[in-house]
């Protein structure tokens, strides 16, 4: 249970609500808390483990800060596939912008382009501003999250290996790595040593796939440091692609380790289902009545007057139209509208994603993990199946889709809602590139989807309705 104040929403970026979506924090979901005022979430995270985070997600807001680290820690009886840890920290990286929000929203509600950011922020504070205390010869857990608006960006540790043991709730294939490409809405967690001489370290982020690299450090302190920092900040890669891609593939998941139960994470066979239906989406960028707009499949997306999982509820019809986004790329103009597909439960699907442009993309679904089955440059066809990753693909909320390139996933549509798609750029998904995905029970049986909350927000069209007895 989780009390908000002064936020308009919140949401839990990758936390499943699972048969819960009127809980999700997002406008499709869920009305504003009114200034002045509070609002509890009930927050259901049976089934789930792992490392996420929360942010402010109504209008541009999230670039006003207001975001934190998730932990959904195992049940003491599930064994877990390394060692206790000495401590565990949370990092949380991202772009950063001296102007407000409300400026910032201003420049988009004009039509224009955001510019460059100003700088990278660690745990919100600049460089040399974040230091983590650790003993020499311990071995500690770091939680890092890419809470920023747009950016790829690159974590790495001056001197030190990094262990990944999980992503996003899945427990990893345990891969060391010198440095991590973290892009934007993206968790990791990877075990770190401390088997340095006692003195003090970079911690570096930097940006990825931009023209001008901007570059952040904080502080690995040894407790009996005898040294300051040292020496010149690590880099790390800066425009190469391939280098990303391939690290990318690398991340897989440990296939005898538990997950929230007992049961090993590879006994669910996600590669010998047969998948029931193909949707592919296509981002674009243009100009809509003057002004920049961002769609997928065309559909530039645009909030109605009313959650659209209040409407659903409570049967208000003229407030969004299933259907109103296709399956598949239309080729078409932009135009703008209120995007909802639908979408049967307990489907099993596959969604290409599939990106024309010159830029690294970010894609998230509220609501579900999904296998990152394959990914690869060019253009995606059926034939590409035949580069999937059908045993041991990394199951995660949020991927990557690389320039001119595709990436696939499957998805079990196990979870009865109203859900987000969108793109993590959250420039892009303000001005559109987003849509909701109603998976439908015909049933409407508390079984699949508990009924709306007792406490839950009413505005617009819903407003004055009822939900149910305190």
């Amino acid at each position: 249970m989780v009390t908000y104040t002064h936020l308009e929403f919140a949401n839990r970026n990758g936390v499943q609500q699972r048969r819960n979506s009127y809980e999700d924090g997002v406008y499709g979901t869920t009305c504003p808390i009114p200034p002045g005022k509070n609002f509890t979430y009930i927050l259901q995270v049976k089934d789930q483990i792992g490392s996420y985070f929360y942010f402010p997600s109504v209008g541009f807001q999230k670039a006003a800060g207001g975001f934190g680290g998730i932990r959904i820690l195992s049940r003491p009886l599930i064994p877990v596939p390394f060692p206790e840890p000495a401590g565990d920290f949370t990092v949380l990286i991202g772009d950063w912008y001296k102007a407000n929000h409300n400026k910032l929203k201003s420049v988009l509600d004009r039509g224009h382009r955001l510019p460059s950011p100003d700088g990278i922020l660690i745990n919100g504070h600049g460089s040399n501003g974040a230091s983590f205390t650790v003993e020499q010869g311990k071995t500690y857990r770091f939680r890092i999250s890419n809470v920023g608006l747009q950016h790829s960006l690159n974590f790495r540790i001056q001197g030190h290996k990094m262990k990944l043991v999980e992503v996003e709730g899945t427990h990893t294939i345990q891969t060391t790595y010198s440095s991590l490409d973290v892009h934007v809405g993206q968790s990791y967690s990877v075990l770190v040593t401390m088997d340095q001489p006692p003195q003090d370290f970079y911690i570096a982020v930097s940006t990825r796939f931009t023209n001008k690299v901007l570059t952040s450090t904080g502080t690995l302190h040894y407790s009996n440091s005898a040294h300051p920092v040292s020496g010149p900040v690590p880099g790390g890669p800066t425009t190469q692609i391939d280098w990303s891609l391939n690290q990318a593939r690398s991340i897989r998941t440990n296939l005898t380790a538990s997950g929230p139960r007992p049961n090993p994470q590879g006994s669910y066979h996600y590669g010998l289902i047969n998948i029931s239906r193909t949707i592919k989406l296509e981002s674009s960028a243009g100009q809509v009545n003057g002004k920049q707009r961002y769609a997928v499949n065309s559909v530039s997306f645009i909030p109605a007057d009313t959650p659209l999982k209040l409407a659903d509820y409570f049967k208000i019809g003229g407030v969004f139209r299933v259907g109103s986004i296709q399956d598949q790329p239309t080729g078409g103009n932009i135009y703008l509208d209120t995007s909802v597909m639908g979408a049967d439960f307990r489907g099993f699907i596959e969604i290409v994603f599939q990106n024309h442009e010159n830029i690294v993309q970010s894609w998230h679904i509220d609501g579900y993990n999904f296998w990152v089955v394959g990914m690869n440059g060019g253009v995606w066809t059926p034939a590409s199946r035949n580069e999937y990753n059908l045993r041991d693909a990394v199951s995660r909320c949020t991927t990557q889709v690389y320039p001119k390139s595709w990436t696939a996933i499957y998805v079990a549509l196990d979870n009865v809602g109203m859900w987000n798609v969108r793109s993590e750029f959250w420039a892009r998904q303000y001005l559109g590139q987003q849509f909701y995905l109603r998976v439908y029970s015909p049933v409407e049986s508390i079984r699949d989807e508990y009924p709306i909350p007792k406490n839950a927000l009413l505005c617009g069209r819903a407003k004055g309705k009822h939900t149910r007895s305190l």
